[in-house]
């Protein structure tokens, strides 16, 4: 997994032997990504010269990458090419349209293939976008898999760039969603405003104070109110959505410190609107490990319990990897991917395209 946080590649070798849920983690390893290759992937989310070879280029790149992250865990577990039944491969996503009926993730399968000596199961999302849905949020039907229990009303709320939640009430159907930002205005901010990737813990947010009038004006963001089933990402959070916002009065900590409490509060609004009766909130992604947004998020949906994925049997960090491992299998096996209720799908859907080794 490459999420919208564009940090770098996240990978696991995962067992699902005998079904068992959650599956073993056999290794797991990080690639991150330099400072140039973040730089021309973020340039890309915008229409400019060259695109298409521009992104032709970047998919190997990016697929190298890749490559590294699978020799990693092949190095760690001593397994050899022919114990792995498949590579969930998610690809870098640089559009994401599914009004108009696409989405564009950023990978060369064919080139993984031939490298890992692996089959490849990629482009998981334009299936559900070609049967009406919006090809996204997709690992709440793993959050179903491996999180769901009859007597708990769980919430899985996943913290990348986006944040999305998923609602696991007993008895009814799984619903899920995008419901704003995660980490990737405060990744931007701190990012122009001091050269660092991400804040730290939520360090430098904590050096702030919360403005009143600029939360306000990015609570006031459309989306937001929107019934799902919807999806977003940097089409819609970005930069220059943000710099009209901004003043010129505001000190650089402070609206770090606004910026997280949009997440928070986004989420936590989310959660009150849409996944109501919730018992338990569990935490997925990055923003699990911001210590100062965990704080927040707990504090903000007192009395409900805020825990981490960690505590259900998978660390935060490994969750959305695992899930396209998962995703991969099911495509392996002909089995459905996708919750219909949660992308606004046709129906269940087989998802991925599969390169052989």
């Amino acid at each position: 997994m490459s999420g919208t946080s564009l940090d770098g590649v996240d990978a696991v070798l995962a067992d699902f032997g005998g079904d068992a849920l959650p599956p073993k983690l056999i290794a797991s390893s990080h690639i991150p990504y330099d400072n140039v290759l973040r730089a021309d992937l973020l340039a890309l989310h915008s229409a400019g010269h060259a695109e298409l070879d521009r992104g032709a280029l970047l998919a190997i790149r990016v697929s190298d990458r890749y490559a590294a992250a699978v020799a990693e865990l092949m190095r760690q577990s001593e397994a050899a090419a022919a114990d792995i039944s498949a590579i969930g491969c998610h690809g870098q996503t640089v559009r994401h349209r599914p009004e108009l009926g696409y989405t564009v993730q950023l990978a060369n399968p064919a080139r993984l293939a031939e490298a890992s000596g692996i089959a490849v199961v990629a482009d998981f999302r334009s299936r559900d976008i070609a049967a009406g849905g919006q090809g996204a949020p997709l690992v709440p039907a793993f959050h179903r898999a491996v999180f769901a229990r009859p007597d708990r009303h769980r919430v899985v709320a996943n913290i990348g760039g986006i944040a999305n939640l998923t609602d696991l009430a007993p008895g009814r159907p799984v619903t899920g969603f995008d419901c704003g930002p995660g980490n990737m205005l405060m990744d931007a901010w701190i990012l122009e405003s001091k050269g660092e990737p991400y804040d730290h813990a939520g360090n430098w947010a904590r050096e702030g104070r919360l403005i009143p009038e600029l939360l306000e004006q990015l609570l006031s963001e459309p989306f937001l109110a929107r019934d799902p089933p919807k999806s977003t990402g940097r089409e819609l959070f970005n930069a220059a959505w943000l710099a009209p916002k901004l003043q010129d009065s505001y000190r650089a900590p402070d609206v770090q410190s606004t910026l997280l409490e949009f997440t928070v509060e986004a989420l936590a609004r989310a959660v009150e609107t849409w996944c109501r009766g919730a018992a338990e909130i569990l935490l997925a992604g990055g923003g699990a490990r911001n210590t100062a947004l965990r704080e927040r998020i707990s504090k903000r949906l007192h009395p409900v319990p805020v825990k981490l994925c960690d505590d259900a049997g998978i660390a935060a960090e490994h969750v959305e990897a695992m899930a396209f491992a998962w995703l991969a299998r099911q495509a392996v096996l002909g089995l459905a991917g996708n919750i219909a209720e949660v992308t606004g799908a046709r129906g269940p859907r087989v998802l991925g395209a599969i390169y052989p080794a």
